[in-house]
């Protein structure tokens, strides 16, 4: 793996939109009992289950710990389309600790590795210390054979941002502008490391996320691109809801905004579920570590069906056994009539504070015959290319990335 001093603006690589193409998705399986109630058994579950709902549309890669690894594979083995590969971790939120994937036009795939502090360092971070979640990028970008950009200095989460492939951008002031990010950093400083790094041309700054998002306001619970010129936003009508200011201030900066094309957004809403709270019961379970985020029944959770993957022909979407399941689902089918819509129980992962899209990350085609893990064997280690120096998954005899 080569860690390149260039940007990828530069180079000729962009990053692509979701909707594009995948060759895999990214997970990370979880443990960490002060994030994830009784040892995270719950939460294994909860991810297995979204991990087979992606894999039957593209192929699935986990990283589990040294600790986890033989139980990740015997939980995921019944299902041919998922890997596990060792990788160390502190918690499991592949969006904001795996590298962004970028391409160019001749078909290469190459990462951006952000610094990551944890959703605010020593600062309102969530966990401390988190070196390890920081190297989570590098390796994945090392056992796939791609080049690596890293912004040493400049913090980011996958999960701050949504692109539509054709350069702009949708993110909140809430996260990119607080001070327990980039504090040496103004907003046009932000915006020209965003432009070089993703090879976007115009950012819709949104004022704030989802209320009570645990990591300062991410757009990905909050508001997502669904194809180009057009968004989807949470939405209540509530005006006692708490997010009821957050919808409307962000629906009044997306109706005035124009895209790097010059186009208007047309903005799809749907219902925040809920409100929705942890039990007594759940919190209960949740070891207490000084430094890690408090779980307790009194702290609204910020459930949103907003939170979705997409995958090759399918739309991932969490459900949480609320009266508005239905009405979401019915909106992501209408929305996304091309792709079937799979909900799956998003519960548990809610509870240690995301969904779906924040515990995935996609890696986009380097246009070549798709991956797939089929009669792959987890216990199989990895191999070295003879000559080359080059990571290579056990059967594979060139590297996924260029």
């Amino acid at each position: 793996m080569t860690t390149l001093t260039s940007t990828p603006r530069a180079d000729g690589f962009r990053m692509p939109a979701e909707w594009e193409a995948h060759q895999q998705t990214w997970m990370a399986w979880p443990e960490r009992p002060d994030n994830w109630r009784l040892g995270g058994k719950p939460a294994q579950a909860a991810f297995t289950a979204v991990a087979a709902a992606i894999a039957r549309f593209e192929p699935v890669t986990v990283c589990a710990s040294a600790a986890q690894y033989e139980n990740a594979v015997a939980r995921l083995a019944e299902y041919s389309n998922i890997r596990v590969v060792e990788i160390s971790t502190d918690d499991a939120w592949v969006r904001d600790t795996g590298p962004t994937f970028v391409i160019n036009d001749q078909g290469a795939v190459r990462g951006v590795d952000w610094a990551f502090n944890a959703w605010g360092g020593l600062n309102g971070g969530l966990y401390f210390p988190w070196l390890r979640d920081d190297q989570v990028a590098q390796k994945i970008l090392q056992i796939e054979g791609c080049q690596r950009y890293r912004t040493e200095g400049f913090v980011l989460e996958g999960g701050s941002i949504h692109v539509d492939g054709e350069g702009t951008l949708i993110t909140t002031e809430e996260c990119l502008l607080n001070a327990n990010r980039n504090p040496h950093l103004t907003r046009e400083q932000i915006e020209a490391l965003l432009a070089e790094h993703l090879a976007v041309d115009t950012v819709i700054w949104l004022p704030d996320g989802l209320y009570n998002d645990e990591t300062d306001g991410h757009v990905d619970n909050f508001c997502c691109y669904v194809r180009p010129g057009e968004v989807l936003l949470a939405w209540t009508d509530d005006a006692n809801d708490p997010n009821y200011p957050r919808c409307q201030a962000a629906l009044r900066v997306l109706e005035n905004a124009r895209d790097a094309k010059g186009r208007s957004l047309t903005v799809h809403k749907i219902a925040i579920p809920g409100p929705l709270y942890a039990t007594a019961e759940e919190c209960a379970g949740v070891d207490w570590v000084a430094g890690s985020q408090p779980r307790d029944p009194s702290i609204r959770l910020a459930g949103s069906y907003v939170n979705f993957l997409i995958v090759n022909g399918g739309i991932i979407a969490p459900k949480f056994d609320d009266a508005k399941d239905a009405e979401a689902e019915a909106t992501l089918k209408q929305i996304f009539p091309e792709h079937e819509v799979v909900m799956v129980p998003g519960r548990e992962i809610l509870l240690g504070g995301g969904n779906i899209h924040c515990i995935t990350q996609q890696q986009p085609s380097a246009q070549r015959p798709a991956l797939s893990f089929t009669g792959y064997t987890a216990k199989r280690r990895p191999l070295f290319a003879a000559g080359g120096g080059v990571f290579l998954p056990w059967g594979f005899t060139a590297p996924i990335c260029l």
